[in-house]
């Protein structure tokens, strides 16, 4: 095959979705001002996405913490003051692993489930039946799932840095470091920044922007009944991550650079 036709068939294959995403985003926004409609509907959303997902978010977190402070154990050298690794599981759980593994967990939870149920709805004709009965599928459907999913994932985030940071300060203590708990809070102090909150945030925002966005979109395009539905799922999962992992190097770039 012409590698020229390959190249182009996919070029044009990008710049379609590109159209088509940034039509859905200002229609999306267009309809912000039902608020009325969709008020409701993001707190039944937020509910689902916070409640459902604490657990594994909060275990996640306990293991990532854990695993942290046993490496430091093991690769910890002994001319280094102990405190040091107060500050390197703090630092390593609030700037990169909480942030980053809970976005990766909820594009595998909410964003198959937003492409899923969109996806089926969309093959089923139910959007279309919304839409022919004058009502705006943006607002009912795809503005509650973003902002909830946008707004809930600080909130859990928040969870899994306190989390991570008891879990590795536990396991540092009971390990071969037997860190005492003045010498771990002097670490993390020393080390610690405020900007480091305000940057797990700012990440956690663009992570749930991109793992309900995405994904919605995603579902309410899909096309070619239960397999579309199917490949849809799959899409949007990958693409979710795919997203995070490419905001995550940007904003690193960006904010930390600069900080």
């Amino acid at each position: 095959m012409d590698p020229r036709r390959i190249v182009g068939r996919y070029t044009l294959h990008a710049l379609s979705h590109v159209g088509r995403f940034a039509a859905f985003f200002v229609e999306m926004v267009r309809t912000l001002n039902e608020w009325r409609i969709w008020v409701p509907r993001t707190f039944e959303q937020a509910q689902n996405i916070g409640y459902g997902s604490l657990f594994i978010v909060l275990l996640t977190a306990a293991f990532a913490g854990a695993v942290t402070a046993l490496q430091a154990s093991y690769q910890f050298q002994a001319n280094l003051p102990v405190y040091i690794v107060g500050g390197l599981i703090v630092n390593s759980i609030v700037l990169e692993l909480a942030p980053v593994l809970t976005a990766l967990l909820l594009a595998g939870r909410i964003g198959a489930r937003y492409a899923a149920e969109l996806g089926t709805m969309r093959v089923t004709e139910q959007i279309d039946a919304l839409e022919s009965l004058g009502r705006s599928p943006m607002s009912h459907l795809i503005i509650p799932r973003v902002i909830a999913g946008t707004l809930m994932l600080p909130v859990l985030v928040i969870f899994a840095d306190l989390i991570g940071i008891v879990a590795g300060y536990f396991f540092a203590h009971i390990s071969s470091l037997q860190i005492s708990s003045a010498d771990f809070i002097y670490g993390a102090r020393y080390f610690f920044r405020p900007w480091d909150l305000w940057y797990s945030m700012i990440k956690s925002l663009f992570f749930g922007l991109a793992i309900s966005l995405v994904p919605s979109y995603v579902g309410f395009t899909t096309k070619q009944g239960a397999e579309g539905v199917g490949r849809a799922t799959t899409a949007a999962v990958v693409s979710a991550s795919v997203m995070i992992l490419f905001l995550n190097a940007l904003l690193a770039q960006w904010l930390l650079t600069n900080a």
